[in-house]
C-alpha cells in the first residue's frame, strides 16, 4: 500500500508562460511575484497598459506560429494523399511554402515585440 504525499509545487518563475505563451503580466512584477500598481511601474500607467498590450500581441504571434505549424503539417498530409498528381502536389507545396512564410514572419515579429517589450520599455 502507498501513500501519496502532496508536494509543492514552484514554478521557475513567476512571468513563467505556457507552451510559449508568455504570461500576461510578464514585466510588471515585483521580487515576491505580486503585480505592481501602475504607479510604480517606472513610466506610470502608459508604460502599464504598454506592457500588457504587448504581451497580448505576443500571446497572438505565438498562437499565430502554432497555426503556422498546423498548415506545415497539413501540407504534407496533403502532400501524402495527393498520390502523384500534380495538381494535389502543387497545392501541397504551395500550403507548405506559405506556413514556412508565416512562421517566419511570426517569430520576427515576437522578436521584435520582445525587444520592444524588454528594451525599450525597462
Amino acid at each position: 500500500m502507498t501513500m501519496a504525499i502532496p508536494q509543492t509545487a514552484s514554478a521557475t518563475g513567476c512571468n513563467s508562460g505556457f507552451l510559449g505563451f508568455p504570461a500576461w503580466y510578464r514585466g510588471l512584477t515585483n521580487s515576491n511575484c505580486d503585480i505592481k500598481s501602475p504607479n510604480n511601474v517606472n513610466g506610470g500607467l502608459s508604460s502599464f497598459i504598454w506592457h500588457i498590450g504587448l504581451n497580448v500581441v505576443e500571446m497572438a504571434l505565438v498562437a499565430v506560429a502554432y497555426l503556422s505549424g498546423f498548415f506545415f503539417l497539413y501540407g504534407g498530409y496533403l502532400f501524402i494523399i495527393s498520390q502523384g498528381k500534380p495538381e494535389g502536389a502543387a497545392k501541397a507545396r504551395t500550403t507548405m511554402l506559405q506556413a514556412v512564410i508565416g512562421l517566419c514572419i511570426s517569430i520576427a515579429s515576437i522578436a521584435i515585440v520582445t525587444f520592444i517589450s524588454t528594451g525599450i520599455l525597462k
